[in-house]
Formats: structure tokens, C-alpha cells, sequence
């Protein structure tokens, strides 16, 4: 047989008795992989871990998987309004909880030469849960009954898990500052120019010089000396 160790290496053709003592100094059980290759593989493993493992990994795939659930609710071709709202309330609890609703018409006597009165009555029904579920098997007649299967929709992603997060404080761009204002130029000797809208400077007093002896002086003119 070729014979593969615990770890997957590759020991070699061996005989039986041979790969058996080597099973037992390893302490480990000697388990046949492939038995229709030519010659057989056999491989040394803990058979008993290999299980548990085995089993816990089909558990996971279990619980992991959808699993259908088709729901029955059965009507009368000539059902009564207040029966129907309650029927109709059924179907969109199993459509909302994500089952599949089959949906029976029975026919009982003089019934089964109308069959048309149940396919209106499937139609309706089929029009008043349309935003929960669609019609995924057609009516068809079976016998005596009229059946529907009517699946849901696939759950859409939330809106609000769609719209991107809002940026945080640190995130957010920094709000452009300001520019500078431009300083008022400034005249000669340092002198700020003055605003066309603002007030004038004073101007500055004159210096009346003192006249001579012989000279006429325009101050003693004004103040009549």
C-alpha cells in the first residue's frame, strides 16, 4: 500500500504489517483513503479527532445555510370577505418572516365546474401581497384543488447602511482663513495717507514770523494793531 504520514508526507509503498507497526509506535490508527487506487492509500491519522472534526465542520455548514420553509394556507372559492382579509393577513406575516406561502383553493361539489372563480381568487390575493412576495408557481389545477406558491422578495440592504458615514471632526478639511487686510499706505516721512471717505487731517497752524522794523506784518492787519 502507499502510505501517508499524520502530517501529509509522503512514506512511501510499505507492506501492511509494516504500516501497521509503524501506526502503533505513533499511536495512531491506520485508515484506508482510497481504496480503489492501485495499490490503496492509507493514511496514519487519529481517526476519532478526524470525526469530531468532521462532524463540527458539517454543523457549521448547517447552520450557515438557508432553509426553506413553505407555509399552507388553504381558501374556499366563495370565502367570505372577513375570512380573506384574515387568510390575506397570514400570507404577508409568512412573507415577511421570509417563508413561502402555498396557497390552496379547495373545490367542493358544483365547485369544481368553476374553476375560474378560484383562479380570480388567486389572482386577487397575488395582487394584494405583490409588494412582499411574487407568484413563483402559477396556479395550476391538482385534483380537486387550485395551488399557488407565492416566494418572497430578497430582503433589501438597509438605505441608511448605504449612505456613507458622515466625516468626523479630525476628518472634515480645516475652513480657509481669512486673507490678511491690506495696510493703509503710508504718505512721506511715515504718514498715513488719508481715506477718501474719512475725515481731513487738521492742518497745521502756520508760523507767522516776526516783522521787522519797517515791515508790514498781515497778523497786525487782522487784529487791527
Amino acid at each position: 500500500m502507499r502510505l501517508v504520514g499524520p502530517n501529509g508526507e509522503q512514506v512511501g509503498i510499505v507492506a501492511i504489517n509494516d504500516a501497521l507497526r509503524l501506526a502503533q509506535e505513533a499511536d495512531l490508527d491506520l485508515v484506508e483513503v482510497a481504496p480503489t487506487a492501485r495499490p490503496p492509500v492509507c493514511k496514519l491519522m487519529d481517526y476519532g479527532k478526524f470525526k469530531y472534526e468532521s462532524a463540527l465542520k458539517a454543523r457549521e455548514s448547517r447552520k450557515h445555510q438557508a432553509q426553506t420553509v413553505i407555509k399552507e394556507i388553504k381558501l374556499r372559492p366563495k370565502i367570505d370577505p372577513h375570512d380573506y382579509g384574515t387568510k390575506k393577513g397570514h400570507v404577508e406575516r409568512f412573507l415577511r418572516q421570509g417563508d413561502k406561502v402555498k396557497v390552496t383553493i379547495m373545490f367542493r361539489g358544483r365547485e369544481q365546474s368553476r374553476p375560474d372563480l378560484g383562479y380570480r381568487l388567486l389572482q386577487r390575493l397575488a395582487g394584494d401581497v405583490e409588494e412582499l412576495g411574487f407568484v413563483e408557481s402559477q396556479p395550476k389545477q391538482d385534483g380537486r384543488n387550485m395551488i399557488m406558491v407565492i416566494g418572497p422578495h430578497k430582503r433589501k440592504p438597509d438605505a441608511k447602511a448605504e449612505r456613507p458615514a458622515a466625516p468626523s471632526k479630525a476628518e472634515r478639511p480645516a475652513a480657509p482663513r481669512p486673507a490678511p487686510r491690506a495696510s493703509a499706505p503710508s504718505g512721506p516721512a511715515g504718514r498715513p495717507v488719508p481715506s477718501p471717505r474719512g475725515p481731513r487731517p487738521a492742518a497745521p497752524p502756520q508760523q507767522v514770523a516776526a516783522a521787522g522794523p519797517g515791515e508790514h506784518n498781515p497778523a497786525d492787519a487782522q487784529t487791527g494793531s
